[in-house]
Parts: C-alpha cells; structure tokens; sequence
C-alpha cells in the first residue's frame, strides 16, 4: 500500500472544477453544506465519505489515544468532524491530535483548526484515489505533521515521520506515538480487531 510520493508519468488525474481556497472556505459554509464534510485538495472540494469499517477503525483509534490523553494531558483529539489547515489546504484526517503547546484551546465556531495537527490519522476507505492520498500525505509532511495510513482491508498501517523513512507496519507491528505523544503505544492487531 505504500504511497509513491512522486507522482508517476503516465498517471492521469480527473478533470475538476476548480476554486480557490477563499472560494472554498465560503462553499463549506452554505446552508446546503451544513451537514456535510468537505476537505480543500489540490483546489477542489472533495466531500469526505467514509463506511462503517474505516469508521469503526478511525474510532478504535480515538478510543486508545483517548484513553493515552486521560493520562496524559498534552493536547486536543479530534474525529472525522475536526479539520485542518494543511500547506494551504484543508483536511479533516479521521483521527487528528495537536498539543496545547500548539494550539492551547479549539475554536468553537471555526470549521477548521488554523494550523496542521501533529498527527494525522487517515483510514483508507473506498472513495480514496492513489493521487489524491499522495497530495495529502506530501502535504502533511511539508507541515510537520506525522501520518498514520490505515488500510483496513490489508491490515496494514504505513507510518510517514518528516525526514525519516516510511515504515510499513502489518497486525504483528507496533505503533509508537515518539515525541507527539511520549510513552504511546499501540498494538496493529488491536486496530484490526473490528469484525
């Protein structure tokens, strides 16, 4: 499942129509919109879809970070409702995480975090395209942010730190929370265990 960063020649992206991220930032906030979620990639919007396994996976995720922040009183978890500015762009990762050193209190009226989180959870789902995943995490990365990819179908988590090699971690893998968020830690087979 590795994401290729560089994007391949012969790799087409669909026509869309375009706009900028003013335009964008109006569009989110139509009454129409209301009760839906849309991230800004590569100046479109793209509403944000998910299924009940990425789902359910995005809220084990929540679920062991939360318990690790009960603990830990460090920063802000946010689900697949909270967004973020990412390099000019907007996202809403399915798990996100920032420090109150970063960002001492959430905004309440705001739709997005005005700056990146320090980790990003992404689980994969259906209406996911190859192109638009290697935008995001190359996004990511440029704004400090680590990515966990989540790929429920495989069962395999791919771990992007700025300046460090990805690391591929199958259900036998542990994922480690490093400096964002010392002494976490995380069985892969515990995320899988969703029927």
């Amino acid at each position: 499942m590795e994401i290729d960063l560089q994007q391949s020649a012969t790799e087409q992206t669909r026509p869309a129509q375009k706009m900028t991220v003013e335009q964008f930032d109006v569009f989110v906030l139509q009454p129409e919109n209301a009760d839906r979620n849309f991230e800004y990639v590569r100046g479109e919007a793209v509403e944000v879809v998910s299924n009940p396994k990425s789902s359910s996976t995005g809220a084990r995720f929540i679920t062991y970070m939360g318990m690790y922040l009960l603990h830990n009183d460090i920063g802000h978890l946010t689900g697949a409702d909270g967004g973020y500015y990412v390099s000019g762009e907007r996202y809403i990762p399915d798990v996100g995480f920032i420090s109150y050193a970063r960002q001492p209190e959430l905004a309440y009226r705001e739709g997005y975090v005005a700056i990146a989180p320090d980790l990003a959870v992404e689980v994969l789902s259906p209406s996911d395209t190859d192109d638009r995943l290697r935008v995001k995490v190359a996004n990511y990365l440029a704004a400090g942010t680590v990515v966990w990819m989540v790929d429920v179908e495989a069962q395999i988590v791919e771990v992007y730190v700025p300046g460090k090699p990805v690391k591929q971690l199958d259900k036998n893998g542990v994922l480690d929370g490093g400096s964002v968020l010392p002494g976490f830690t995380l069985a892969v087979k515990d995320v899988f265990a969703v029927k």
